[in-house]
């Protein structure tokens, strides 16, 4: 990458906020999450009685696949990368509807969607910190760019 896209002045700016420590391990425990669970659907799929065992195995490697989002977006973090913050608010945003899907079950889903939506939650509010976008490099539209030293 280029030092216009990752500014070297956010990188020797001192110590990572808490903030994006934060964000990071949340974005890293979505990511997690989605591998455990793609890998159960996968077990499941093969060794277990699915009513379609194609539709089992196909869920349990696209959850593998999303999984590869919010955890490169969680290295991104805490490598204070400027482009991991597109990736891990997109991650919580298309967290915000499943979430919103679990809590309308009548099942056992339900603290999984409650902890998913305030995970989903916290995340945008510690990635759209103003303490984060700064440690990222990340400027606001109509600010000058600083000049290259």
């Amino acid at each position: 990458m280029s030092s216009e896209q990752t500014p070297t002045s956010a990188e020797s700016a001192g110590p990572r906020p808490r903030r994006l420590t934060y964000a990071a391990a949340l974005a890293a425990c979505e990511g997690l999450a989605l591998v455990v669970g793609g890998a159960w659907m996968l077990v499941e799929g093969f060794t277990g009685e699915p009513d379609d065992r194609r539709s089992a195995v196909t869920a349990g490697v696209t959850l593998i696949v999303l999984a590869l989002l919010p955890l490169l977006a969680a290295r991104g973090l805490l490598g204070r990368r400027s482009w991991s913050r597109g990736p891990a608010v997109i991650t919580q945003i298309m967290a915000l509807p499943v979430a919103y899907n679990l809590l309308q079950a009548d099942s056992i889903a339900i603290p999984a969607g409650i902890a998913l939506a305030a995970v989903a939650i916290a995340s945008l509010v510690l990635l759209v910190n103003p303490a984060t976008t700064e440690a990222l490099g990340i400027r606001g539209p109509g600010r000058p760019q600083e000049p290259n030293r």
